[in-house]
């Protein structure tokens, strides 16, 4: 063999092409650091732990920490005094207001947000101040009852804007 056919033969072998493949996905991860993040938690990863700050006689506010329970979530929950002020202090906007605000990773959570939608948030990883369920409407978690009305969450945008996040 010459040795032209020696150094195709060596360039070609399955050792070559694991190298090769390997200074690939090494040249893709140094160009998009960003595009490596994790889609949802892998095995050993848990979700965070969700801080809710709620009056302490709102019952349907332990309701719905239950239900984020129920849901994988540990729950820490925090009476304060005054919700509103607790809501601007995290930085959540008023104006989406409801009977509790909480913390779930980086983002905030205001309301009656199914812990399907937290997920969902965690998951895609969007720039984002977090979610939003103004009011407290009848059939959403920690709502339930005899009279459901459709609803929406919002993603409330670092800019204050808002997108429907998902329709209930």
């Amino acid at each position: 063999m010459n040795t032209n056919n020696a150094s195709f033969a060596n360039t070609h072998s399955p050792a070559h092409a694991i190298l090769r493949s390997l200074m690939l996905c090494a040249a893709l991860a140094a160009a998009w650091p960003g595009m490596a993040q994790p889609l949802q938690p892998g095995p050993g990863q848990t979700l965070p732990a969700v801080d809710v700050y709620k009056s302490p006689d709102c019952g349907c506010c332990k309701t719905w920490a239950e239900h984020l329970q129920k849901n994988g979530f540990t729950v820490i929950l925090h009476d304060v005094a005054d919700v509103p002020a607790t809501r601007k202090k995290l930085g959540m906007p008023n104006r989406f207001g409801a009977c509790h605000t909480a913390k779930a990773g980086e983002y905030l959570v205001e309301g009656h947000v199914p812990a399907a939608d937290i997920k969902k948030l965690l998951k895609k990883h969007p720039k984002a101040i977090g979610l939003a369920v103004p009011s407290m409407p009848p059939g959403s978690p920690g709502m339930e009852g005899e009279r459901s009305v459709p609803y929406d969450t919002l993603l409330v945008k670092e800019n204050g804007h808002v997108k429907i996040f998902a329709h209930h």
